[in-house]
């Protein structure tokens, strides 16, 4: 196994811990509803996939990303496995919804492994997972955070654990399985979960399943990046294949937003017609 340095091991942390502490801000000073739809958005994927390539290769993280097209079905089999168990407050339910998340993304992944995945067969998988969640997932009533007190540095430290050894965990096991797995692995929630977690513990059930209702729908940015660095990481390398994904990734999530507003602003319009 290639010896990491040491630099790349502490940005891995820094930019970790950042993404955790974003999508905690937004939940409380935005909605829940939007750190969901932000929880798709290519973060934690693309750091995992981005170090797998400048710790491995660009080719073995471009393999990798095919297999993480598929692997956001084990994803979101996660967060239903989280949902059904971890109904009750307090840490109770949040060491409830972890193990039945982690046991539904670990069944689905042995699944998924038994497939050799292509671009265009991971997609749709997904795609259909996506389909099926949301339905799943549409009595979830919306719910919206309540502001508390800031942070302490508890809270802090506990979010940099988790989201630092998640990171780790990932990247460090991309050096002993093959590629699909490793994809698999570069598809786990690594902003999501400690968001999860963090959210349950301070606001409570309600607002941790919104998240992980609009989870799904904001899946779309994901499939976009894993997809282009598919294409671009081996020939443009790591740096121009991962703007790439981002710009690709920014434009669906802008497009997609754009698009619930005007049919938001539709319903509304028909609503007042009537």
């Amino acid at each position: 196994m290639l010896e990491v340095p040491i630099s790349w091991q502490l940005a891995k942390g820094m930019v970790s811990v950042a993404m955790v502490l974003g999508l905690g801000v937004v939940a409380v000073r935005v909605s829940p509803r939007v750190a969901g739809l932000l929880a798709g958005y290519p973060l934690g994927t693309a750091l995992a996939l981005f170090f797998i390539g400048l710790e491995i290769s660009p080719l073995f993280a471009a393999e990798s990303a095919v297999h993480t097209l598929a692997g956001f079905t084990a994803t979101m089999a996660l967060g239903a496995g989280y949902w059904l168990c971890g109904r009750k407050p307090g840490l109770k339910g949040l060491l409830a919804g972890t193990a039945g998340g982690f046991i539904a993304w670990f069944c689905v992944s042995l699944v998924l492994a038994q497939f050799d995945f292509t671009r265009l067969t991971g997609t749709l998988v997904t795609l259909c997972a996506i389909v099926l969640f949301s339905w799943l997932f549409r009595r979830i009533p919306d719910s919206v955070a309540t502001t508390r007190a800031p942070f302490s540095w508890g809270a802090l430290c506990v979010r940099a654990l988790l989201a630092t050894l998640i990171v780790f965990a990932i990247t460090t096991l991309a050096h002993w399985v093959p590629s699909a797995w490793a994809g698999t692995l570069a598809a786990f929630p690594i902003t999501m979960l400690p968001f999860l977690l963090i959210l349950h513990l301070s606001q409570g059930p309600a607002p941790t399943a919104t998240v992980i209702k609009h989870y799904p729908m904001g899946l779309g940015s994901l499939l976009c990046y894993a997809l282009c660095v598919s294409f671009t990481y081996e020939s443009w390398g790591l740096a121009l294949g991962t703007l790439a994904g981002f710009s690709v990734a920014t434009l669906w999530l802008i497009g997609w937003m754009q698009g619930q507003r005007w049919w938001a602003e539709r319903r509304e319009a028909q609503g007042q017609a009537t």
